[in-house]
C-alpha cells in the first residue's frame, strides 16, 4: 500500500514509529508536511500539490495534526477524503476533538461520565460559575489549551475568581470543572484502535503537580482497566467518530470520568509504558480497512 503520514516533523517519535511500522509491513510510506501542501479544487479532480509535484493517489493517510495547525491540517485531510483516500482520523472527527466544549457535549449526549463542567459567555457572575461545580478547589481550562498548558487549579474561591476574571478580561474562552480529589493527580490513558483497547497506562503527576501530562514531568505505568473503564473508553472513541484515539479518564467514586478524547495521541508514552507495538496495530487497522 501507499501510505502518507501527515506530520510536520518526520523525526518525532510517533511519526518515526508509524513510518517504521509501515515499512516493516512492506508498504510505501512517505511523511508529508501538511503546511506545505497546496490544495487544488476543481470539478471531479481534487488534487494535492506538494514540493513541486502532484501527489500520486494514496491508499491511506495517517493524520498527525498538531493543535496549532488544526484549520489547515483539517483542510488537507478533507482534500484526501475528496480523493477517496482512507484516513485513520476523518476531518470531521478531527474538528470535533479539537473543540473541547463540543467534545464534552457529544460525550454527555452519549451518557458518559464527565467532571461537572460550566461554560458561559464571559459571565460577570463568576461566583455562580464556581457554585455550579461545587465550589473550590476547581479546574479552569482554556478551550484551546493542549498538553496541560492553559489548565489551572484554583484552590480557593478567591483564586478561582481572580483567574476567571483575568481570562474574561483577555476574552479567552474557558471552561470550569469540578476538581476530583480522589484522583490524586493521576489519570488513565486508554489507547483505542478500531474500537478495541490496545494499551492503557496510568499517568501520575510529579509531586506538587495536579497535571499528569508526561510533557509536564509526569510518570506512566501499565495498568489493567476495569470493565467499566474499558467500556467508557471504547464508547467515547465511538461517540467522537475516531478510529484511533487516546481517551483520558479520571478514576472517581462515581466511576470513570472522561476528561478528553485525543485525535492525535502520542505513541511514546503508551509504547514505553506497555511494551506494546501500538504503531504496528495502527498499520494493521489500515490494512483491514482497505
Amino acid at each position: 500500500m501507499n501510505l502518507k503520514i501527515l506530520s510536520r516533523n518526520p523525526n518525532l517519535y510517533s511519526t518515526a514509529r508509524l513510518q517504521e511500522a509501515g515499512l516493516k509491513r512492506g508498504h510505501s510510506v512517505e511523511v508529508i508536511d501538511p503546511l506545505k501542501c497546496d490544495l487544488i479544487i476543481e470539478k471531479k479532480n481534487p488534487t494535492v500539490f506538494y514540493k513541486n509535484r502532484t501527489l500520486e493517489t494514496a491508499d491511506a493517510v495517517i493524520p498527525r495534526i498538531g493543535a496549532s495547525i488544526t484549520f489547515y491540517g483539517t483542510a488537507v485531510v478533507r482534500q484526501f477524503e475528496m480523493m477517496n483516500t482512507f484516513t485513520t482520523t476523518t476531518s470531521q472527527a478531527l474538528v470535533r476533538s479539537r473543540d473541547k466544549l463540543r467534545s464534552l457535549q457529544i460525550l454527555s449526549r452519549s451518557k458518559l461520565g464527565l467532571p461537572k463542567t460550566v461554560f458561559t459567555n464571559y459571565s460577570r457572575d463568576v461566583g455562580e460559575m464556581i457554585a455550579h461545580v461545587g465550589g473550590a478547589p476547581l479546574i479552569i481550562k482554556l478551550l484551546e489549551g493542549t498538553q496541560g498548558l492553559g489548565v489551572v487549579l484554583a484552590e480557593t474561591k478567591n483564586a478561582a475568581e481572580s483567574v476567571i476574571e483575568a481570562f474574561n478580561g483577555l476574552e479567552a474562552r474557558v471552561i470550569v470543572q469540578e476538581y476530583i480529589k480522589e484522583a490524586k493527580g493521576a489519570d488513565l490513558r486508554a489507547f483505542v484502535v478500531d474500537g478495541q483497547i490496545v494499551g492503557a497506562m496510568k499517568r501520575q503527576g510529579k509531586e506538587g503537580e495536579f497535571r499528569s501530562n508526561l510533557h509536564r514531568g509526569g510518570t506512566a505505568e501499565i495498568i489493567t482497566l476495569s470493565d467499566e473503564e474499558e467500556n467508557a473508553a471504547i464508547k467515547a472513541a465511538k461517540a467522537m467518530g475516531l478510529g484511533v484515539a487516546g481517551v483520558d479518564m479520571l478514576q472517581s467514586e462515581r466511576g470513570p470520568l472522561i476528561l478528553e478524547v485525543n485525535s492525535s495521541p502520542g505513541l511514546e508514552g503508551i509504547e514505553k509504558a506497555t511494551g506494546k507495538d501500538i504503531a504496528k496495530t495502527i498499520i494493521r487497522y489500515i490494512e483491514r480497512s482497505i
